[in-house]
């Protein structure tokens, strides 16, 4: 009868036998990263990616749907999380554009032809409180998730929205009570 050596480790994993899942990181990590590399172009990117996948294996118990083809299983699992961090990518440059072009348009643009509103949205941020003011930037012109930018800003998440909500209402206030 031929035993699959990863039969055997996978079913030592499951047992919880954390020498099983040194030797399967050891006999797989090399090539998953070959695998990583071969999508990413990047060698610490690929690394990066591969140890994460490792680390869930253990951490999320991703053994125990180990079955079949546990190879082809790793990289596919592999593959997709570097076109999931590919996509990310693309995404976050793309956000990192057009704020740069936000900015550069505030710098260059005439402001005798910016509408009355624009240059009072753009004087009440100005005026606004620290921490109002980036929640504001952070969501509305960075596109970021609340969770992110809370993360960025070193404050739990109701401190964030607490911030982003006064910011919002200074900004109704100046509009609401705007010269017609």
């Amino acid at each position: 009868m031929n035993h699959n050596p990863d039969t055997e480790l996978v079913e030592r994993l499951k047992a919880g036998d954390v020498s099983a899942y040194d030797a399967f990181f050891l006999k797989y990590y090399k090539l998953l990263c070959l695998n990583a590399y071969w999508f990413l172009h990047n060698e610490q990117e690929a690394k990066d990616i591969v140890q994460t996948f490792f680390l869930d294996i253990w951490d999320k118990k991703l053994y125990l749907g180990f079955n079949g083809d546990v190879k082809g299983y790793l990289h596919t699992a592999v593959r997709n999380r570097c076109l999931n961090y590919i996509k990310k990518q693309k995404v976050y440059l793309e956000k990192q554009e057009t704020f740069s072009h936000m900015q550069e348009d505030t710098f260059t643009i005439n402001t005798d032809s910016i509408p009355d509103y624009y240059k009072q949205l753009r004087a009440s941020l100005n005026d606004m409180g620290g921490q109002k003011r980036v929640a504001i930037q952070m969501v509305y012109l960075q596109g970021k998730k609340y969770q992110e930018a809370a993360d960025e800003m070193g404050i739990s998440i109701n401190s964030f929205k607490t911030h982003l909500k006064n910011g919002l209402k200074v900004l109704r206030h100046a509009f609401n009570n705007k010269d017609h």
